[in-house]
């Protein structure tokens, strides 16, 4: 617990950073089901109101509900496509609304009971999942940030689209020129920035207007189902239970994030109680006028750039909320930002989220044919429905609102597409190498004779047919009962050599940047992660010295793992400090790294044979 002053500071930093994101659902929903300026201003001040009352209970928490880490609760982004395709669907104006508020009230109690066993779900969504719904997401959003770009979805603000575009671009603009200038503080809310500076300049020049703001009382605080009683519909339900599904997929990472930063070990409890949260505060979103809810990332970056790690700063923060969410005249200035400005920082945020798509599907495996299929099938479908809204026309009434959003497609056809391929079916084990429509399997390899299970890991080590003694050995561990066990057969035949045969193993690996790579597909995949044949002149010039220098004092070619290195610069630096070794020493260091690119060449190999995540879906299997 900090002192009240810094706790206000730091709380207030807090909810600089959120607040663009905050606010900004509001007004996209608003926007596409035509609310008036009026009711805006009042989902505005409801979305802060909850959001400061969820915050309070995520980074507080009482009974088993809040996972009592500095965690700030804001709506979520996953949530603004389907939930404008709800509103539309039920006829827009508060009529959609209403439709829209029933789902989120049941999707909130659905998350709040089902929590506990949130553990065994986890398993569906893998990064396969996660990665192209998040992608989805940030994809299909940027129509609605270009639509607001050029003007809004009603009249547009001026005749001349070119002053639109003036507006949208200029604030892009700003917001990475910030990104670019600055760092700390000022970085985390260019944002916030690029609304105020692109408003204040629309202002001056006639083009935005805050005559609400007059009109606005100073006081007032939103009631239960201030525009009428929820309604209910099947379809609508379903579509925001698949929002809340992912956004339990994102609280968990956000939550083990912040355990990092702030040196916790999180539990499958913590989990359950941030989930909790999740639900309890979607459902009195749901109530008080608002929407979903979940952890905000951009604040569990703030924590960790500022090391402030007191969850009572985001308790602050979230009092300071309620503050804002009961003085109408707030949401009435935020209500009158123009459409292009809003566009402009809406293209910077849609599209970092996508880029957190690209990051999740990095980890992705795909060289497993299956995976491609998922991602490709999965952001085909979304981006057919994003681009041809009408399809939705053609399928009967009660499926319009699913069919309505191509994020909603999207990640329906992600999640049962990773069924039909990971987990149902009879299991024949993991593709072991060939390619789609010619794979051999686990199963396969157990009934394989040595030769033909030599013909196929040959390529695991180099120098083909004189080392074939390390697959030769791994053969003798059959049968493998997953690929873990393949593995370690591998690692098991090259660390019980005898030195002769690893020293005879070392020789046959190519100088790292040597132009004979180019003719062994293997080697060529390892060392081209880093562009070791593609170097500037300085570079290679470097690595030859450095190549040269190992092998006369070490009688072996320098052998790194350069897909574990990030830089070229890391490659040369470690080897130089390799040098400094003794010669038994970096003898041990050259096998290890022979091992580590026989594991990548093992997984190019074997679909689907991160030994972690095998061990991690036997566990929550068994429990």
């Amino acid at each position: 617990m900090l002192p009240v002053p810094k706790l206000a500071i730091y709380g207030f930093q807090h909810v600089l950073a959120f607040y663009a994101g905050a606010v900004i659902v509001p007004i996209l929903l608003a926007s596409a089901i035509d609310l008036t300026t009026p009711q805006l201003i009042h989902l505005i001040n409801a979305d802060l109101f909850t959001c400061g009352i969820a915050s309070i209970i995520q980074s507080i928490g009482f009974w088993k509900v809040g996972v009592k880490l500095p965690l700030l609760q804001g709506v979520t982004f996953t949530a603004v496509s389907p939930m404008i395709a709800i509103g539309v669907a039920a006829g827009k104006g508060t009529d959609g609304l209403l439709v829209i508020y029933g789902a989120v009230i049941v999707a909130g109690l659905f998350t709040f009971f089902i929590a506990p066993y949130i553990s065994r779900l986890i398993k569906y969504f893998p990064p396969v999942v996660t990665g192209s719904v998040i992608s989805i997401i940030g994809i299909a959003l940027l129509p609605v940030a270009a639509a607001d770009a050029a003007g809004g979805a009603g009249p547009t603000l001026h005749p001349e689209s070119g002053r639109n575009m003036a507006y949208a671009l200029g604030t892009l603009a700003l917001i990475v020129v910030i990104q670019r200038v600055f760092k700390g503080f000022m970085a985390t809310v260019a944002v916030l920035v690029g609304l105020v500076v692109g408003t204040l300049v629309a202002w001056l020049f006639g083009d935005a207007h805050f005559t609400d703001v007059g009109s606005s009382a100073w006081l007032g605080v939103t009631h239960p189902f201030y525009f009428g009683w929820p309604k209910f519909s099947i379809a609508a339900i379903i579509s925001m239970i698949v929002v809340m599904l992912i956004t339990a997929v994102e609280t968990t990472g956000d939550v083990f994030a912040t355990g990092e930063i702030v040196e916790k070990r999180i539990t499958k409890e913590d989990i359950g109680r941030a989930l909790r949260a999740d639900g309890l505060a979607t459902t009195i979103g749901g109530v008080l006028n608002s929407f979903p809810y979940t952890c905000f990332a951009e604040n569990v970056g703030l924590v960790r750039l500022t090391r402030i790690k007191s969850r009572y700063v985001v308790a602050a923060a979230g009092a300071i909320m309620i503050l804002l969410g009961v003085i109408p005249k707030a949401g009435a200035l935020v209500a009158g930002i123009p459409h292009p400005v809003l566009g402009g920082a809406a293209l910077a945020m849609f599209g970092t989220v996508a880029v957190v798509g690209f990051q999740t599907l990095s980890r992705v495996d795909f060289h497993d044919h299956r995976n491609v299929v998922i991602v490709a099938t999965s952001v085909g479908l979304a981006m057919y429905v994003t681009a041809v809204p009408d399809v939705a026309k053609a399928v009967p009434g009660w499926a319009q609102i699913l069919f309505g959003s191509g994020i909603t497609v999207g990640s329906l056809t992600a999640i049962i597409l990773n069924l039909v391929f990971h987990h149902l079916g009879k299991d024949y084990g993991p593709a072991v190498a060939g390619r789609p429509g010619d794979l051999i399997r686990l199963d396969q390899v157990n009934v394989m004779s040595r030769e033909e299970f030599v013909r196929t890991f040959t390529g695991l080590f180099q120098g083909g047919t004189q080392t074939d003694w390390a697959v030769e050995r791994a053969y003798d561990f059959r049968p493998f009962s997953d690929t873990h066990d393949l593995r370690r057969a591998f690692q098991e035949a090259l660390f019980s050599a005898s030195r002769e045969e690893q020293g005879s193993l070392l020789d046959h690996y190519p100088d790292l940047g040597s132009a004979t790579v180019t003719d062994d597909p293997e080697s060529l995949r390892d060392q081209s992660s880093l562009g070791l044949q593609r170097l500037a002149d300085q570079e290679h010039e470097e690595l030859l010295s450095l190549t040269d220098a190992y092998r006369e004092r070490f009688g072996f070619p320098l052998i790194a793992c350069i897909r574990d290195e990030s830089s070229v610069k890391d490659v040369l630096r470690h080897g130089w400090d390799r040098l400094n070794n003794s010669p038994v020493q970096e003898h041990a260091a050259a096998i290890i790294e022979v091992a580590k690119i026989a594991g990548h060449r093992f997984d190019d190999l074997v679909a689907g044979a991160n030994p972690i995540h095998s061990a991690r879906e036997r566990r929550l299997e068994r429990d």
